[in-house]
């Protein structure tokens, strides 16, 4: 029986009954910082990972007028309904140069859904997953729910930020069911080469290990249509998994879709998978991802030369400010992510620019030890806002 002494002591046993994975377990974010400028007002927020651009009216129509079709009931298909099934059929084949049928996708209600349906898929507890960082803390975080062990391992930062291969390789273990990355990276915009492609593949087929891709900043690419991807040199039947969402390349973190493409000899089980955990995607968000997928060619490159303007706009201010640490310019993504000399923990560094400058950075700690004293600044922004937001920091940091 609970005790009766107190609430606190009521709230304490109702703790202590949760799940050991659980109980260690919080919302990283910038709560704090977040209050502060609610005080202070007329802050510019660019510590999320979130454009500013509503979605474009052909999409919001696309999803109204499948509700008024009456597109308000179950998707029977669990893994995506066939509009979007096919589009996608069509969107992955195309960019990725090879036929990426409609067995091996399913739609998810977000890219953090597809993530979590890919780990639920392999991890065990007791076994881990190797995680290319510095990284979205969500990927630690989810795998220490699944129970797995999540073992970050970082890219070398020497000017630029690289993959070392052989100790990425050496950090595996027996008991390593994946290895994790993201490309191009959230935070770093470090983008995997089709060399380090092959050599994670052909890991993978000697090994048994699973290579999951993060690939949902792909097309936000600035040296080409679409980020060298996991897609374009595996086959079916490879022990691969391409993590995607509509947020970020299509303008549409709030919608709350994204998709998973796996082998086609497990769609039967991210099926069953999917009607156990979330029932399936809602109808009228797919409709409106059908929409982004025919129609959203010009968007998406829309989106990547804002992003890109941008991430121009802050190397061109930042290399202004003393003691500013400017990696080498990131192939993909969209962020900003920079050091001071002399600062080993960014956190008081964006305390400060948010009291002087009135500009909100997420500091570095919230993606891994080896980002401690870095920054991160969102840059897919209308161009007059990242400027403004760039010569607030030249004053208050000169």
């Amino acid at each position: 029986m609970p005790p009766q002494s107190s609430a606190v002591a009521k709230a304490r046993y109702a703790f202590e009954g949760t799940r050991a994975q659980i109980r260690d377990m919080h919302t990283e974010n910038i709560a704090k910082m977040a209050v502060r400028a609610r005080e202070l007002g007329d802050v510019i927020a660019l510590w999320y990972g979130e454009g500013d651009m509503v979605t474009p009216a052909f999409i919001r129509d696309a999803a109204k007028a499948a509700l008024d079709d009456g597109l308000t009931f179950y998707i029977p298909d669990m893994r995506g309904h066939a509009p979007l099934n096919e589009a996608l059929e069509e969107y992955q084949t195309r960019v990725h140069g090879q036929p990426i049928p409609i067995s091996r996708t399913t739609v998810t209600p977000g890219g953090m859904q597809a993530l979590y349906l890919a780990l639920e898929l392999l991890v065990d507890v007791g076994s881990n997953v190797v995680y290319v960082a510095p990284q979205w803390p969500n990927i630690h975080n989810a795998i220490h729910l699944i129970g797995g062990e999540p073992r970050p391992f970082s890219l070398d930062f020497k000017g630029d930020w690289r993959l070392d291969l052989d100790r990425l390789f050496a950090t595996c273990d027996a008991r390593t069911r994946a290895i994790f990355l993201s490309t191009p990276s959230n935070p770093t915009g470090w983008t995997a080469s089709r060399e380090e492609m092959l050599a994670l593949l052909e890991f993978s087929r000697r090994t048994g290990i699973w290579i999951i891709s993060d690939e949902v900043y792909g097309r936000l690419y600035f040296e080409g249509d679409v980020a060298p991807s996991i897609l374009q040199i595996a086959e079916d039947g490879d022990r691969v998994l391409s993590v995607n969402s509509f947020s970020k390349a299509w303008a549409m973190t709030g919608w709350r879709i994204g998709w998973l493409t796996h082998p086609s000899g497990v769609a039967d089980q991210l099926g069953a998978m999917t009607q156990y955990i979330n029932s399936g995607t809602s109808g009228p968000i797919q409709a409106g991802a059908t929409a982004a997928i025919r129609q959203g060619e010009p968007l998406v490159r829309e989106i990547r030369q804002r992003v890109k303007t941008g991430l121009d706009l802050a190397y061109d201010k930042l290399a202004q400010i003393p003691g500013i640490i400017l990696p080498t310019k990131p192939r993909g993504g969209m962020y900003a992510f920079f050091a001071l000399e002399g600062e080993d923990d960014a956190r008081k560094a964006c305390a400060d620019i948010l009291e002087k400058a009135k500009v909100g950075l997420a500091p570095g700690y919230l993606f891994g030890d080896a980002a401690n004293a870095f920054l991160r600044m969102c840059v897919c922004r209308d161009a007059t806002q990242i400027e403004t937001a760039l010569d607030r920091m030249l004053d208050a940091m000169n």
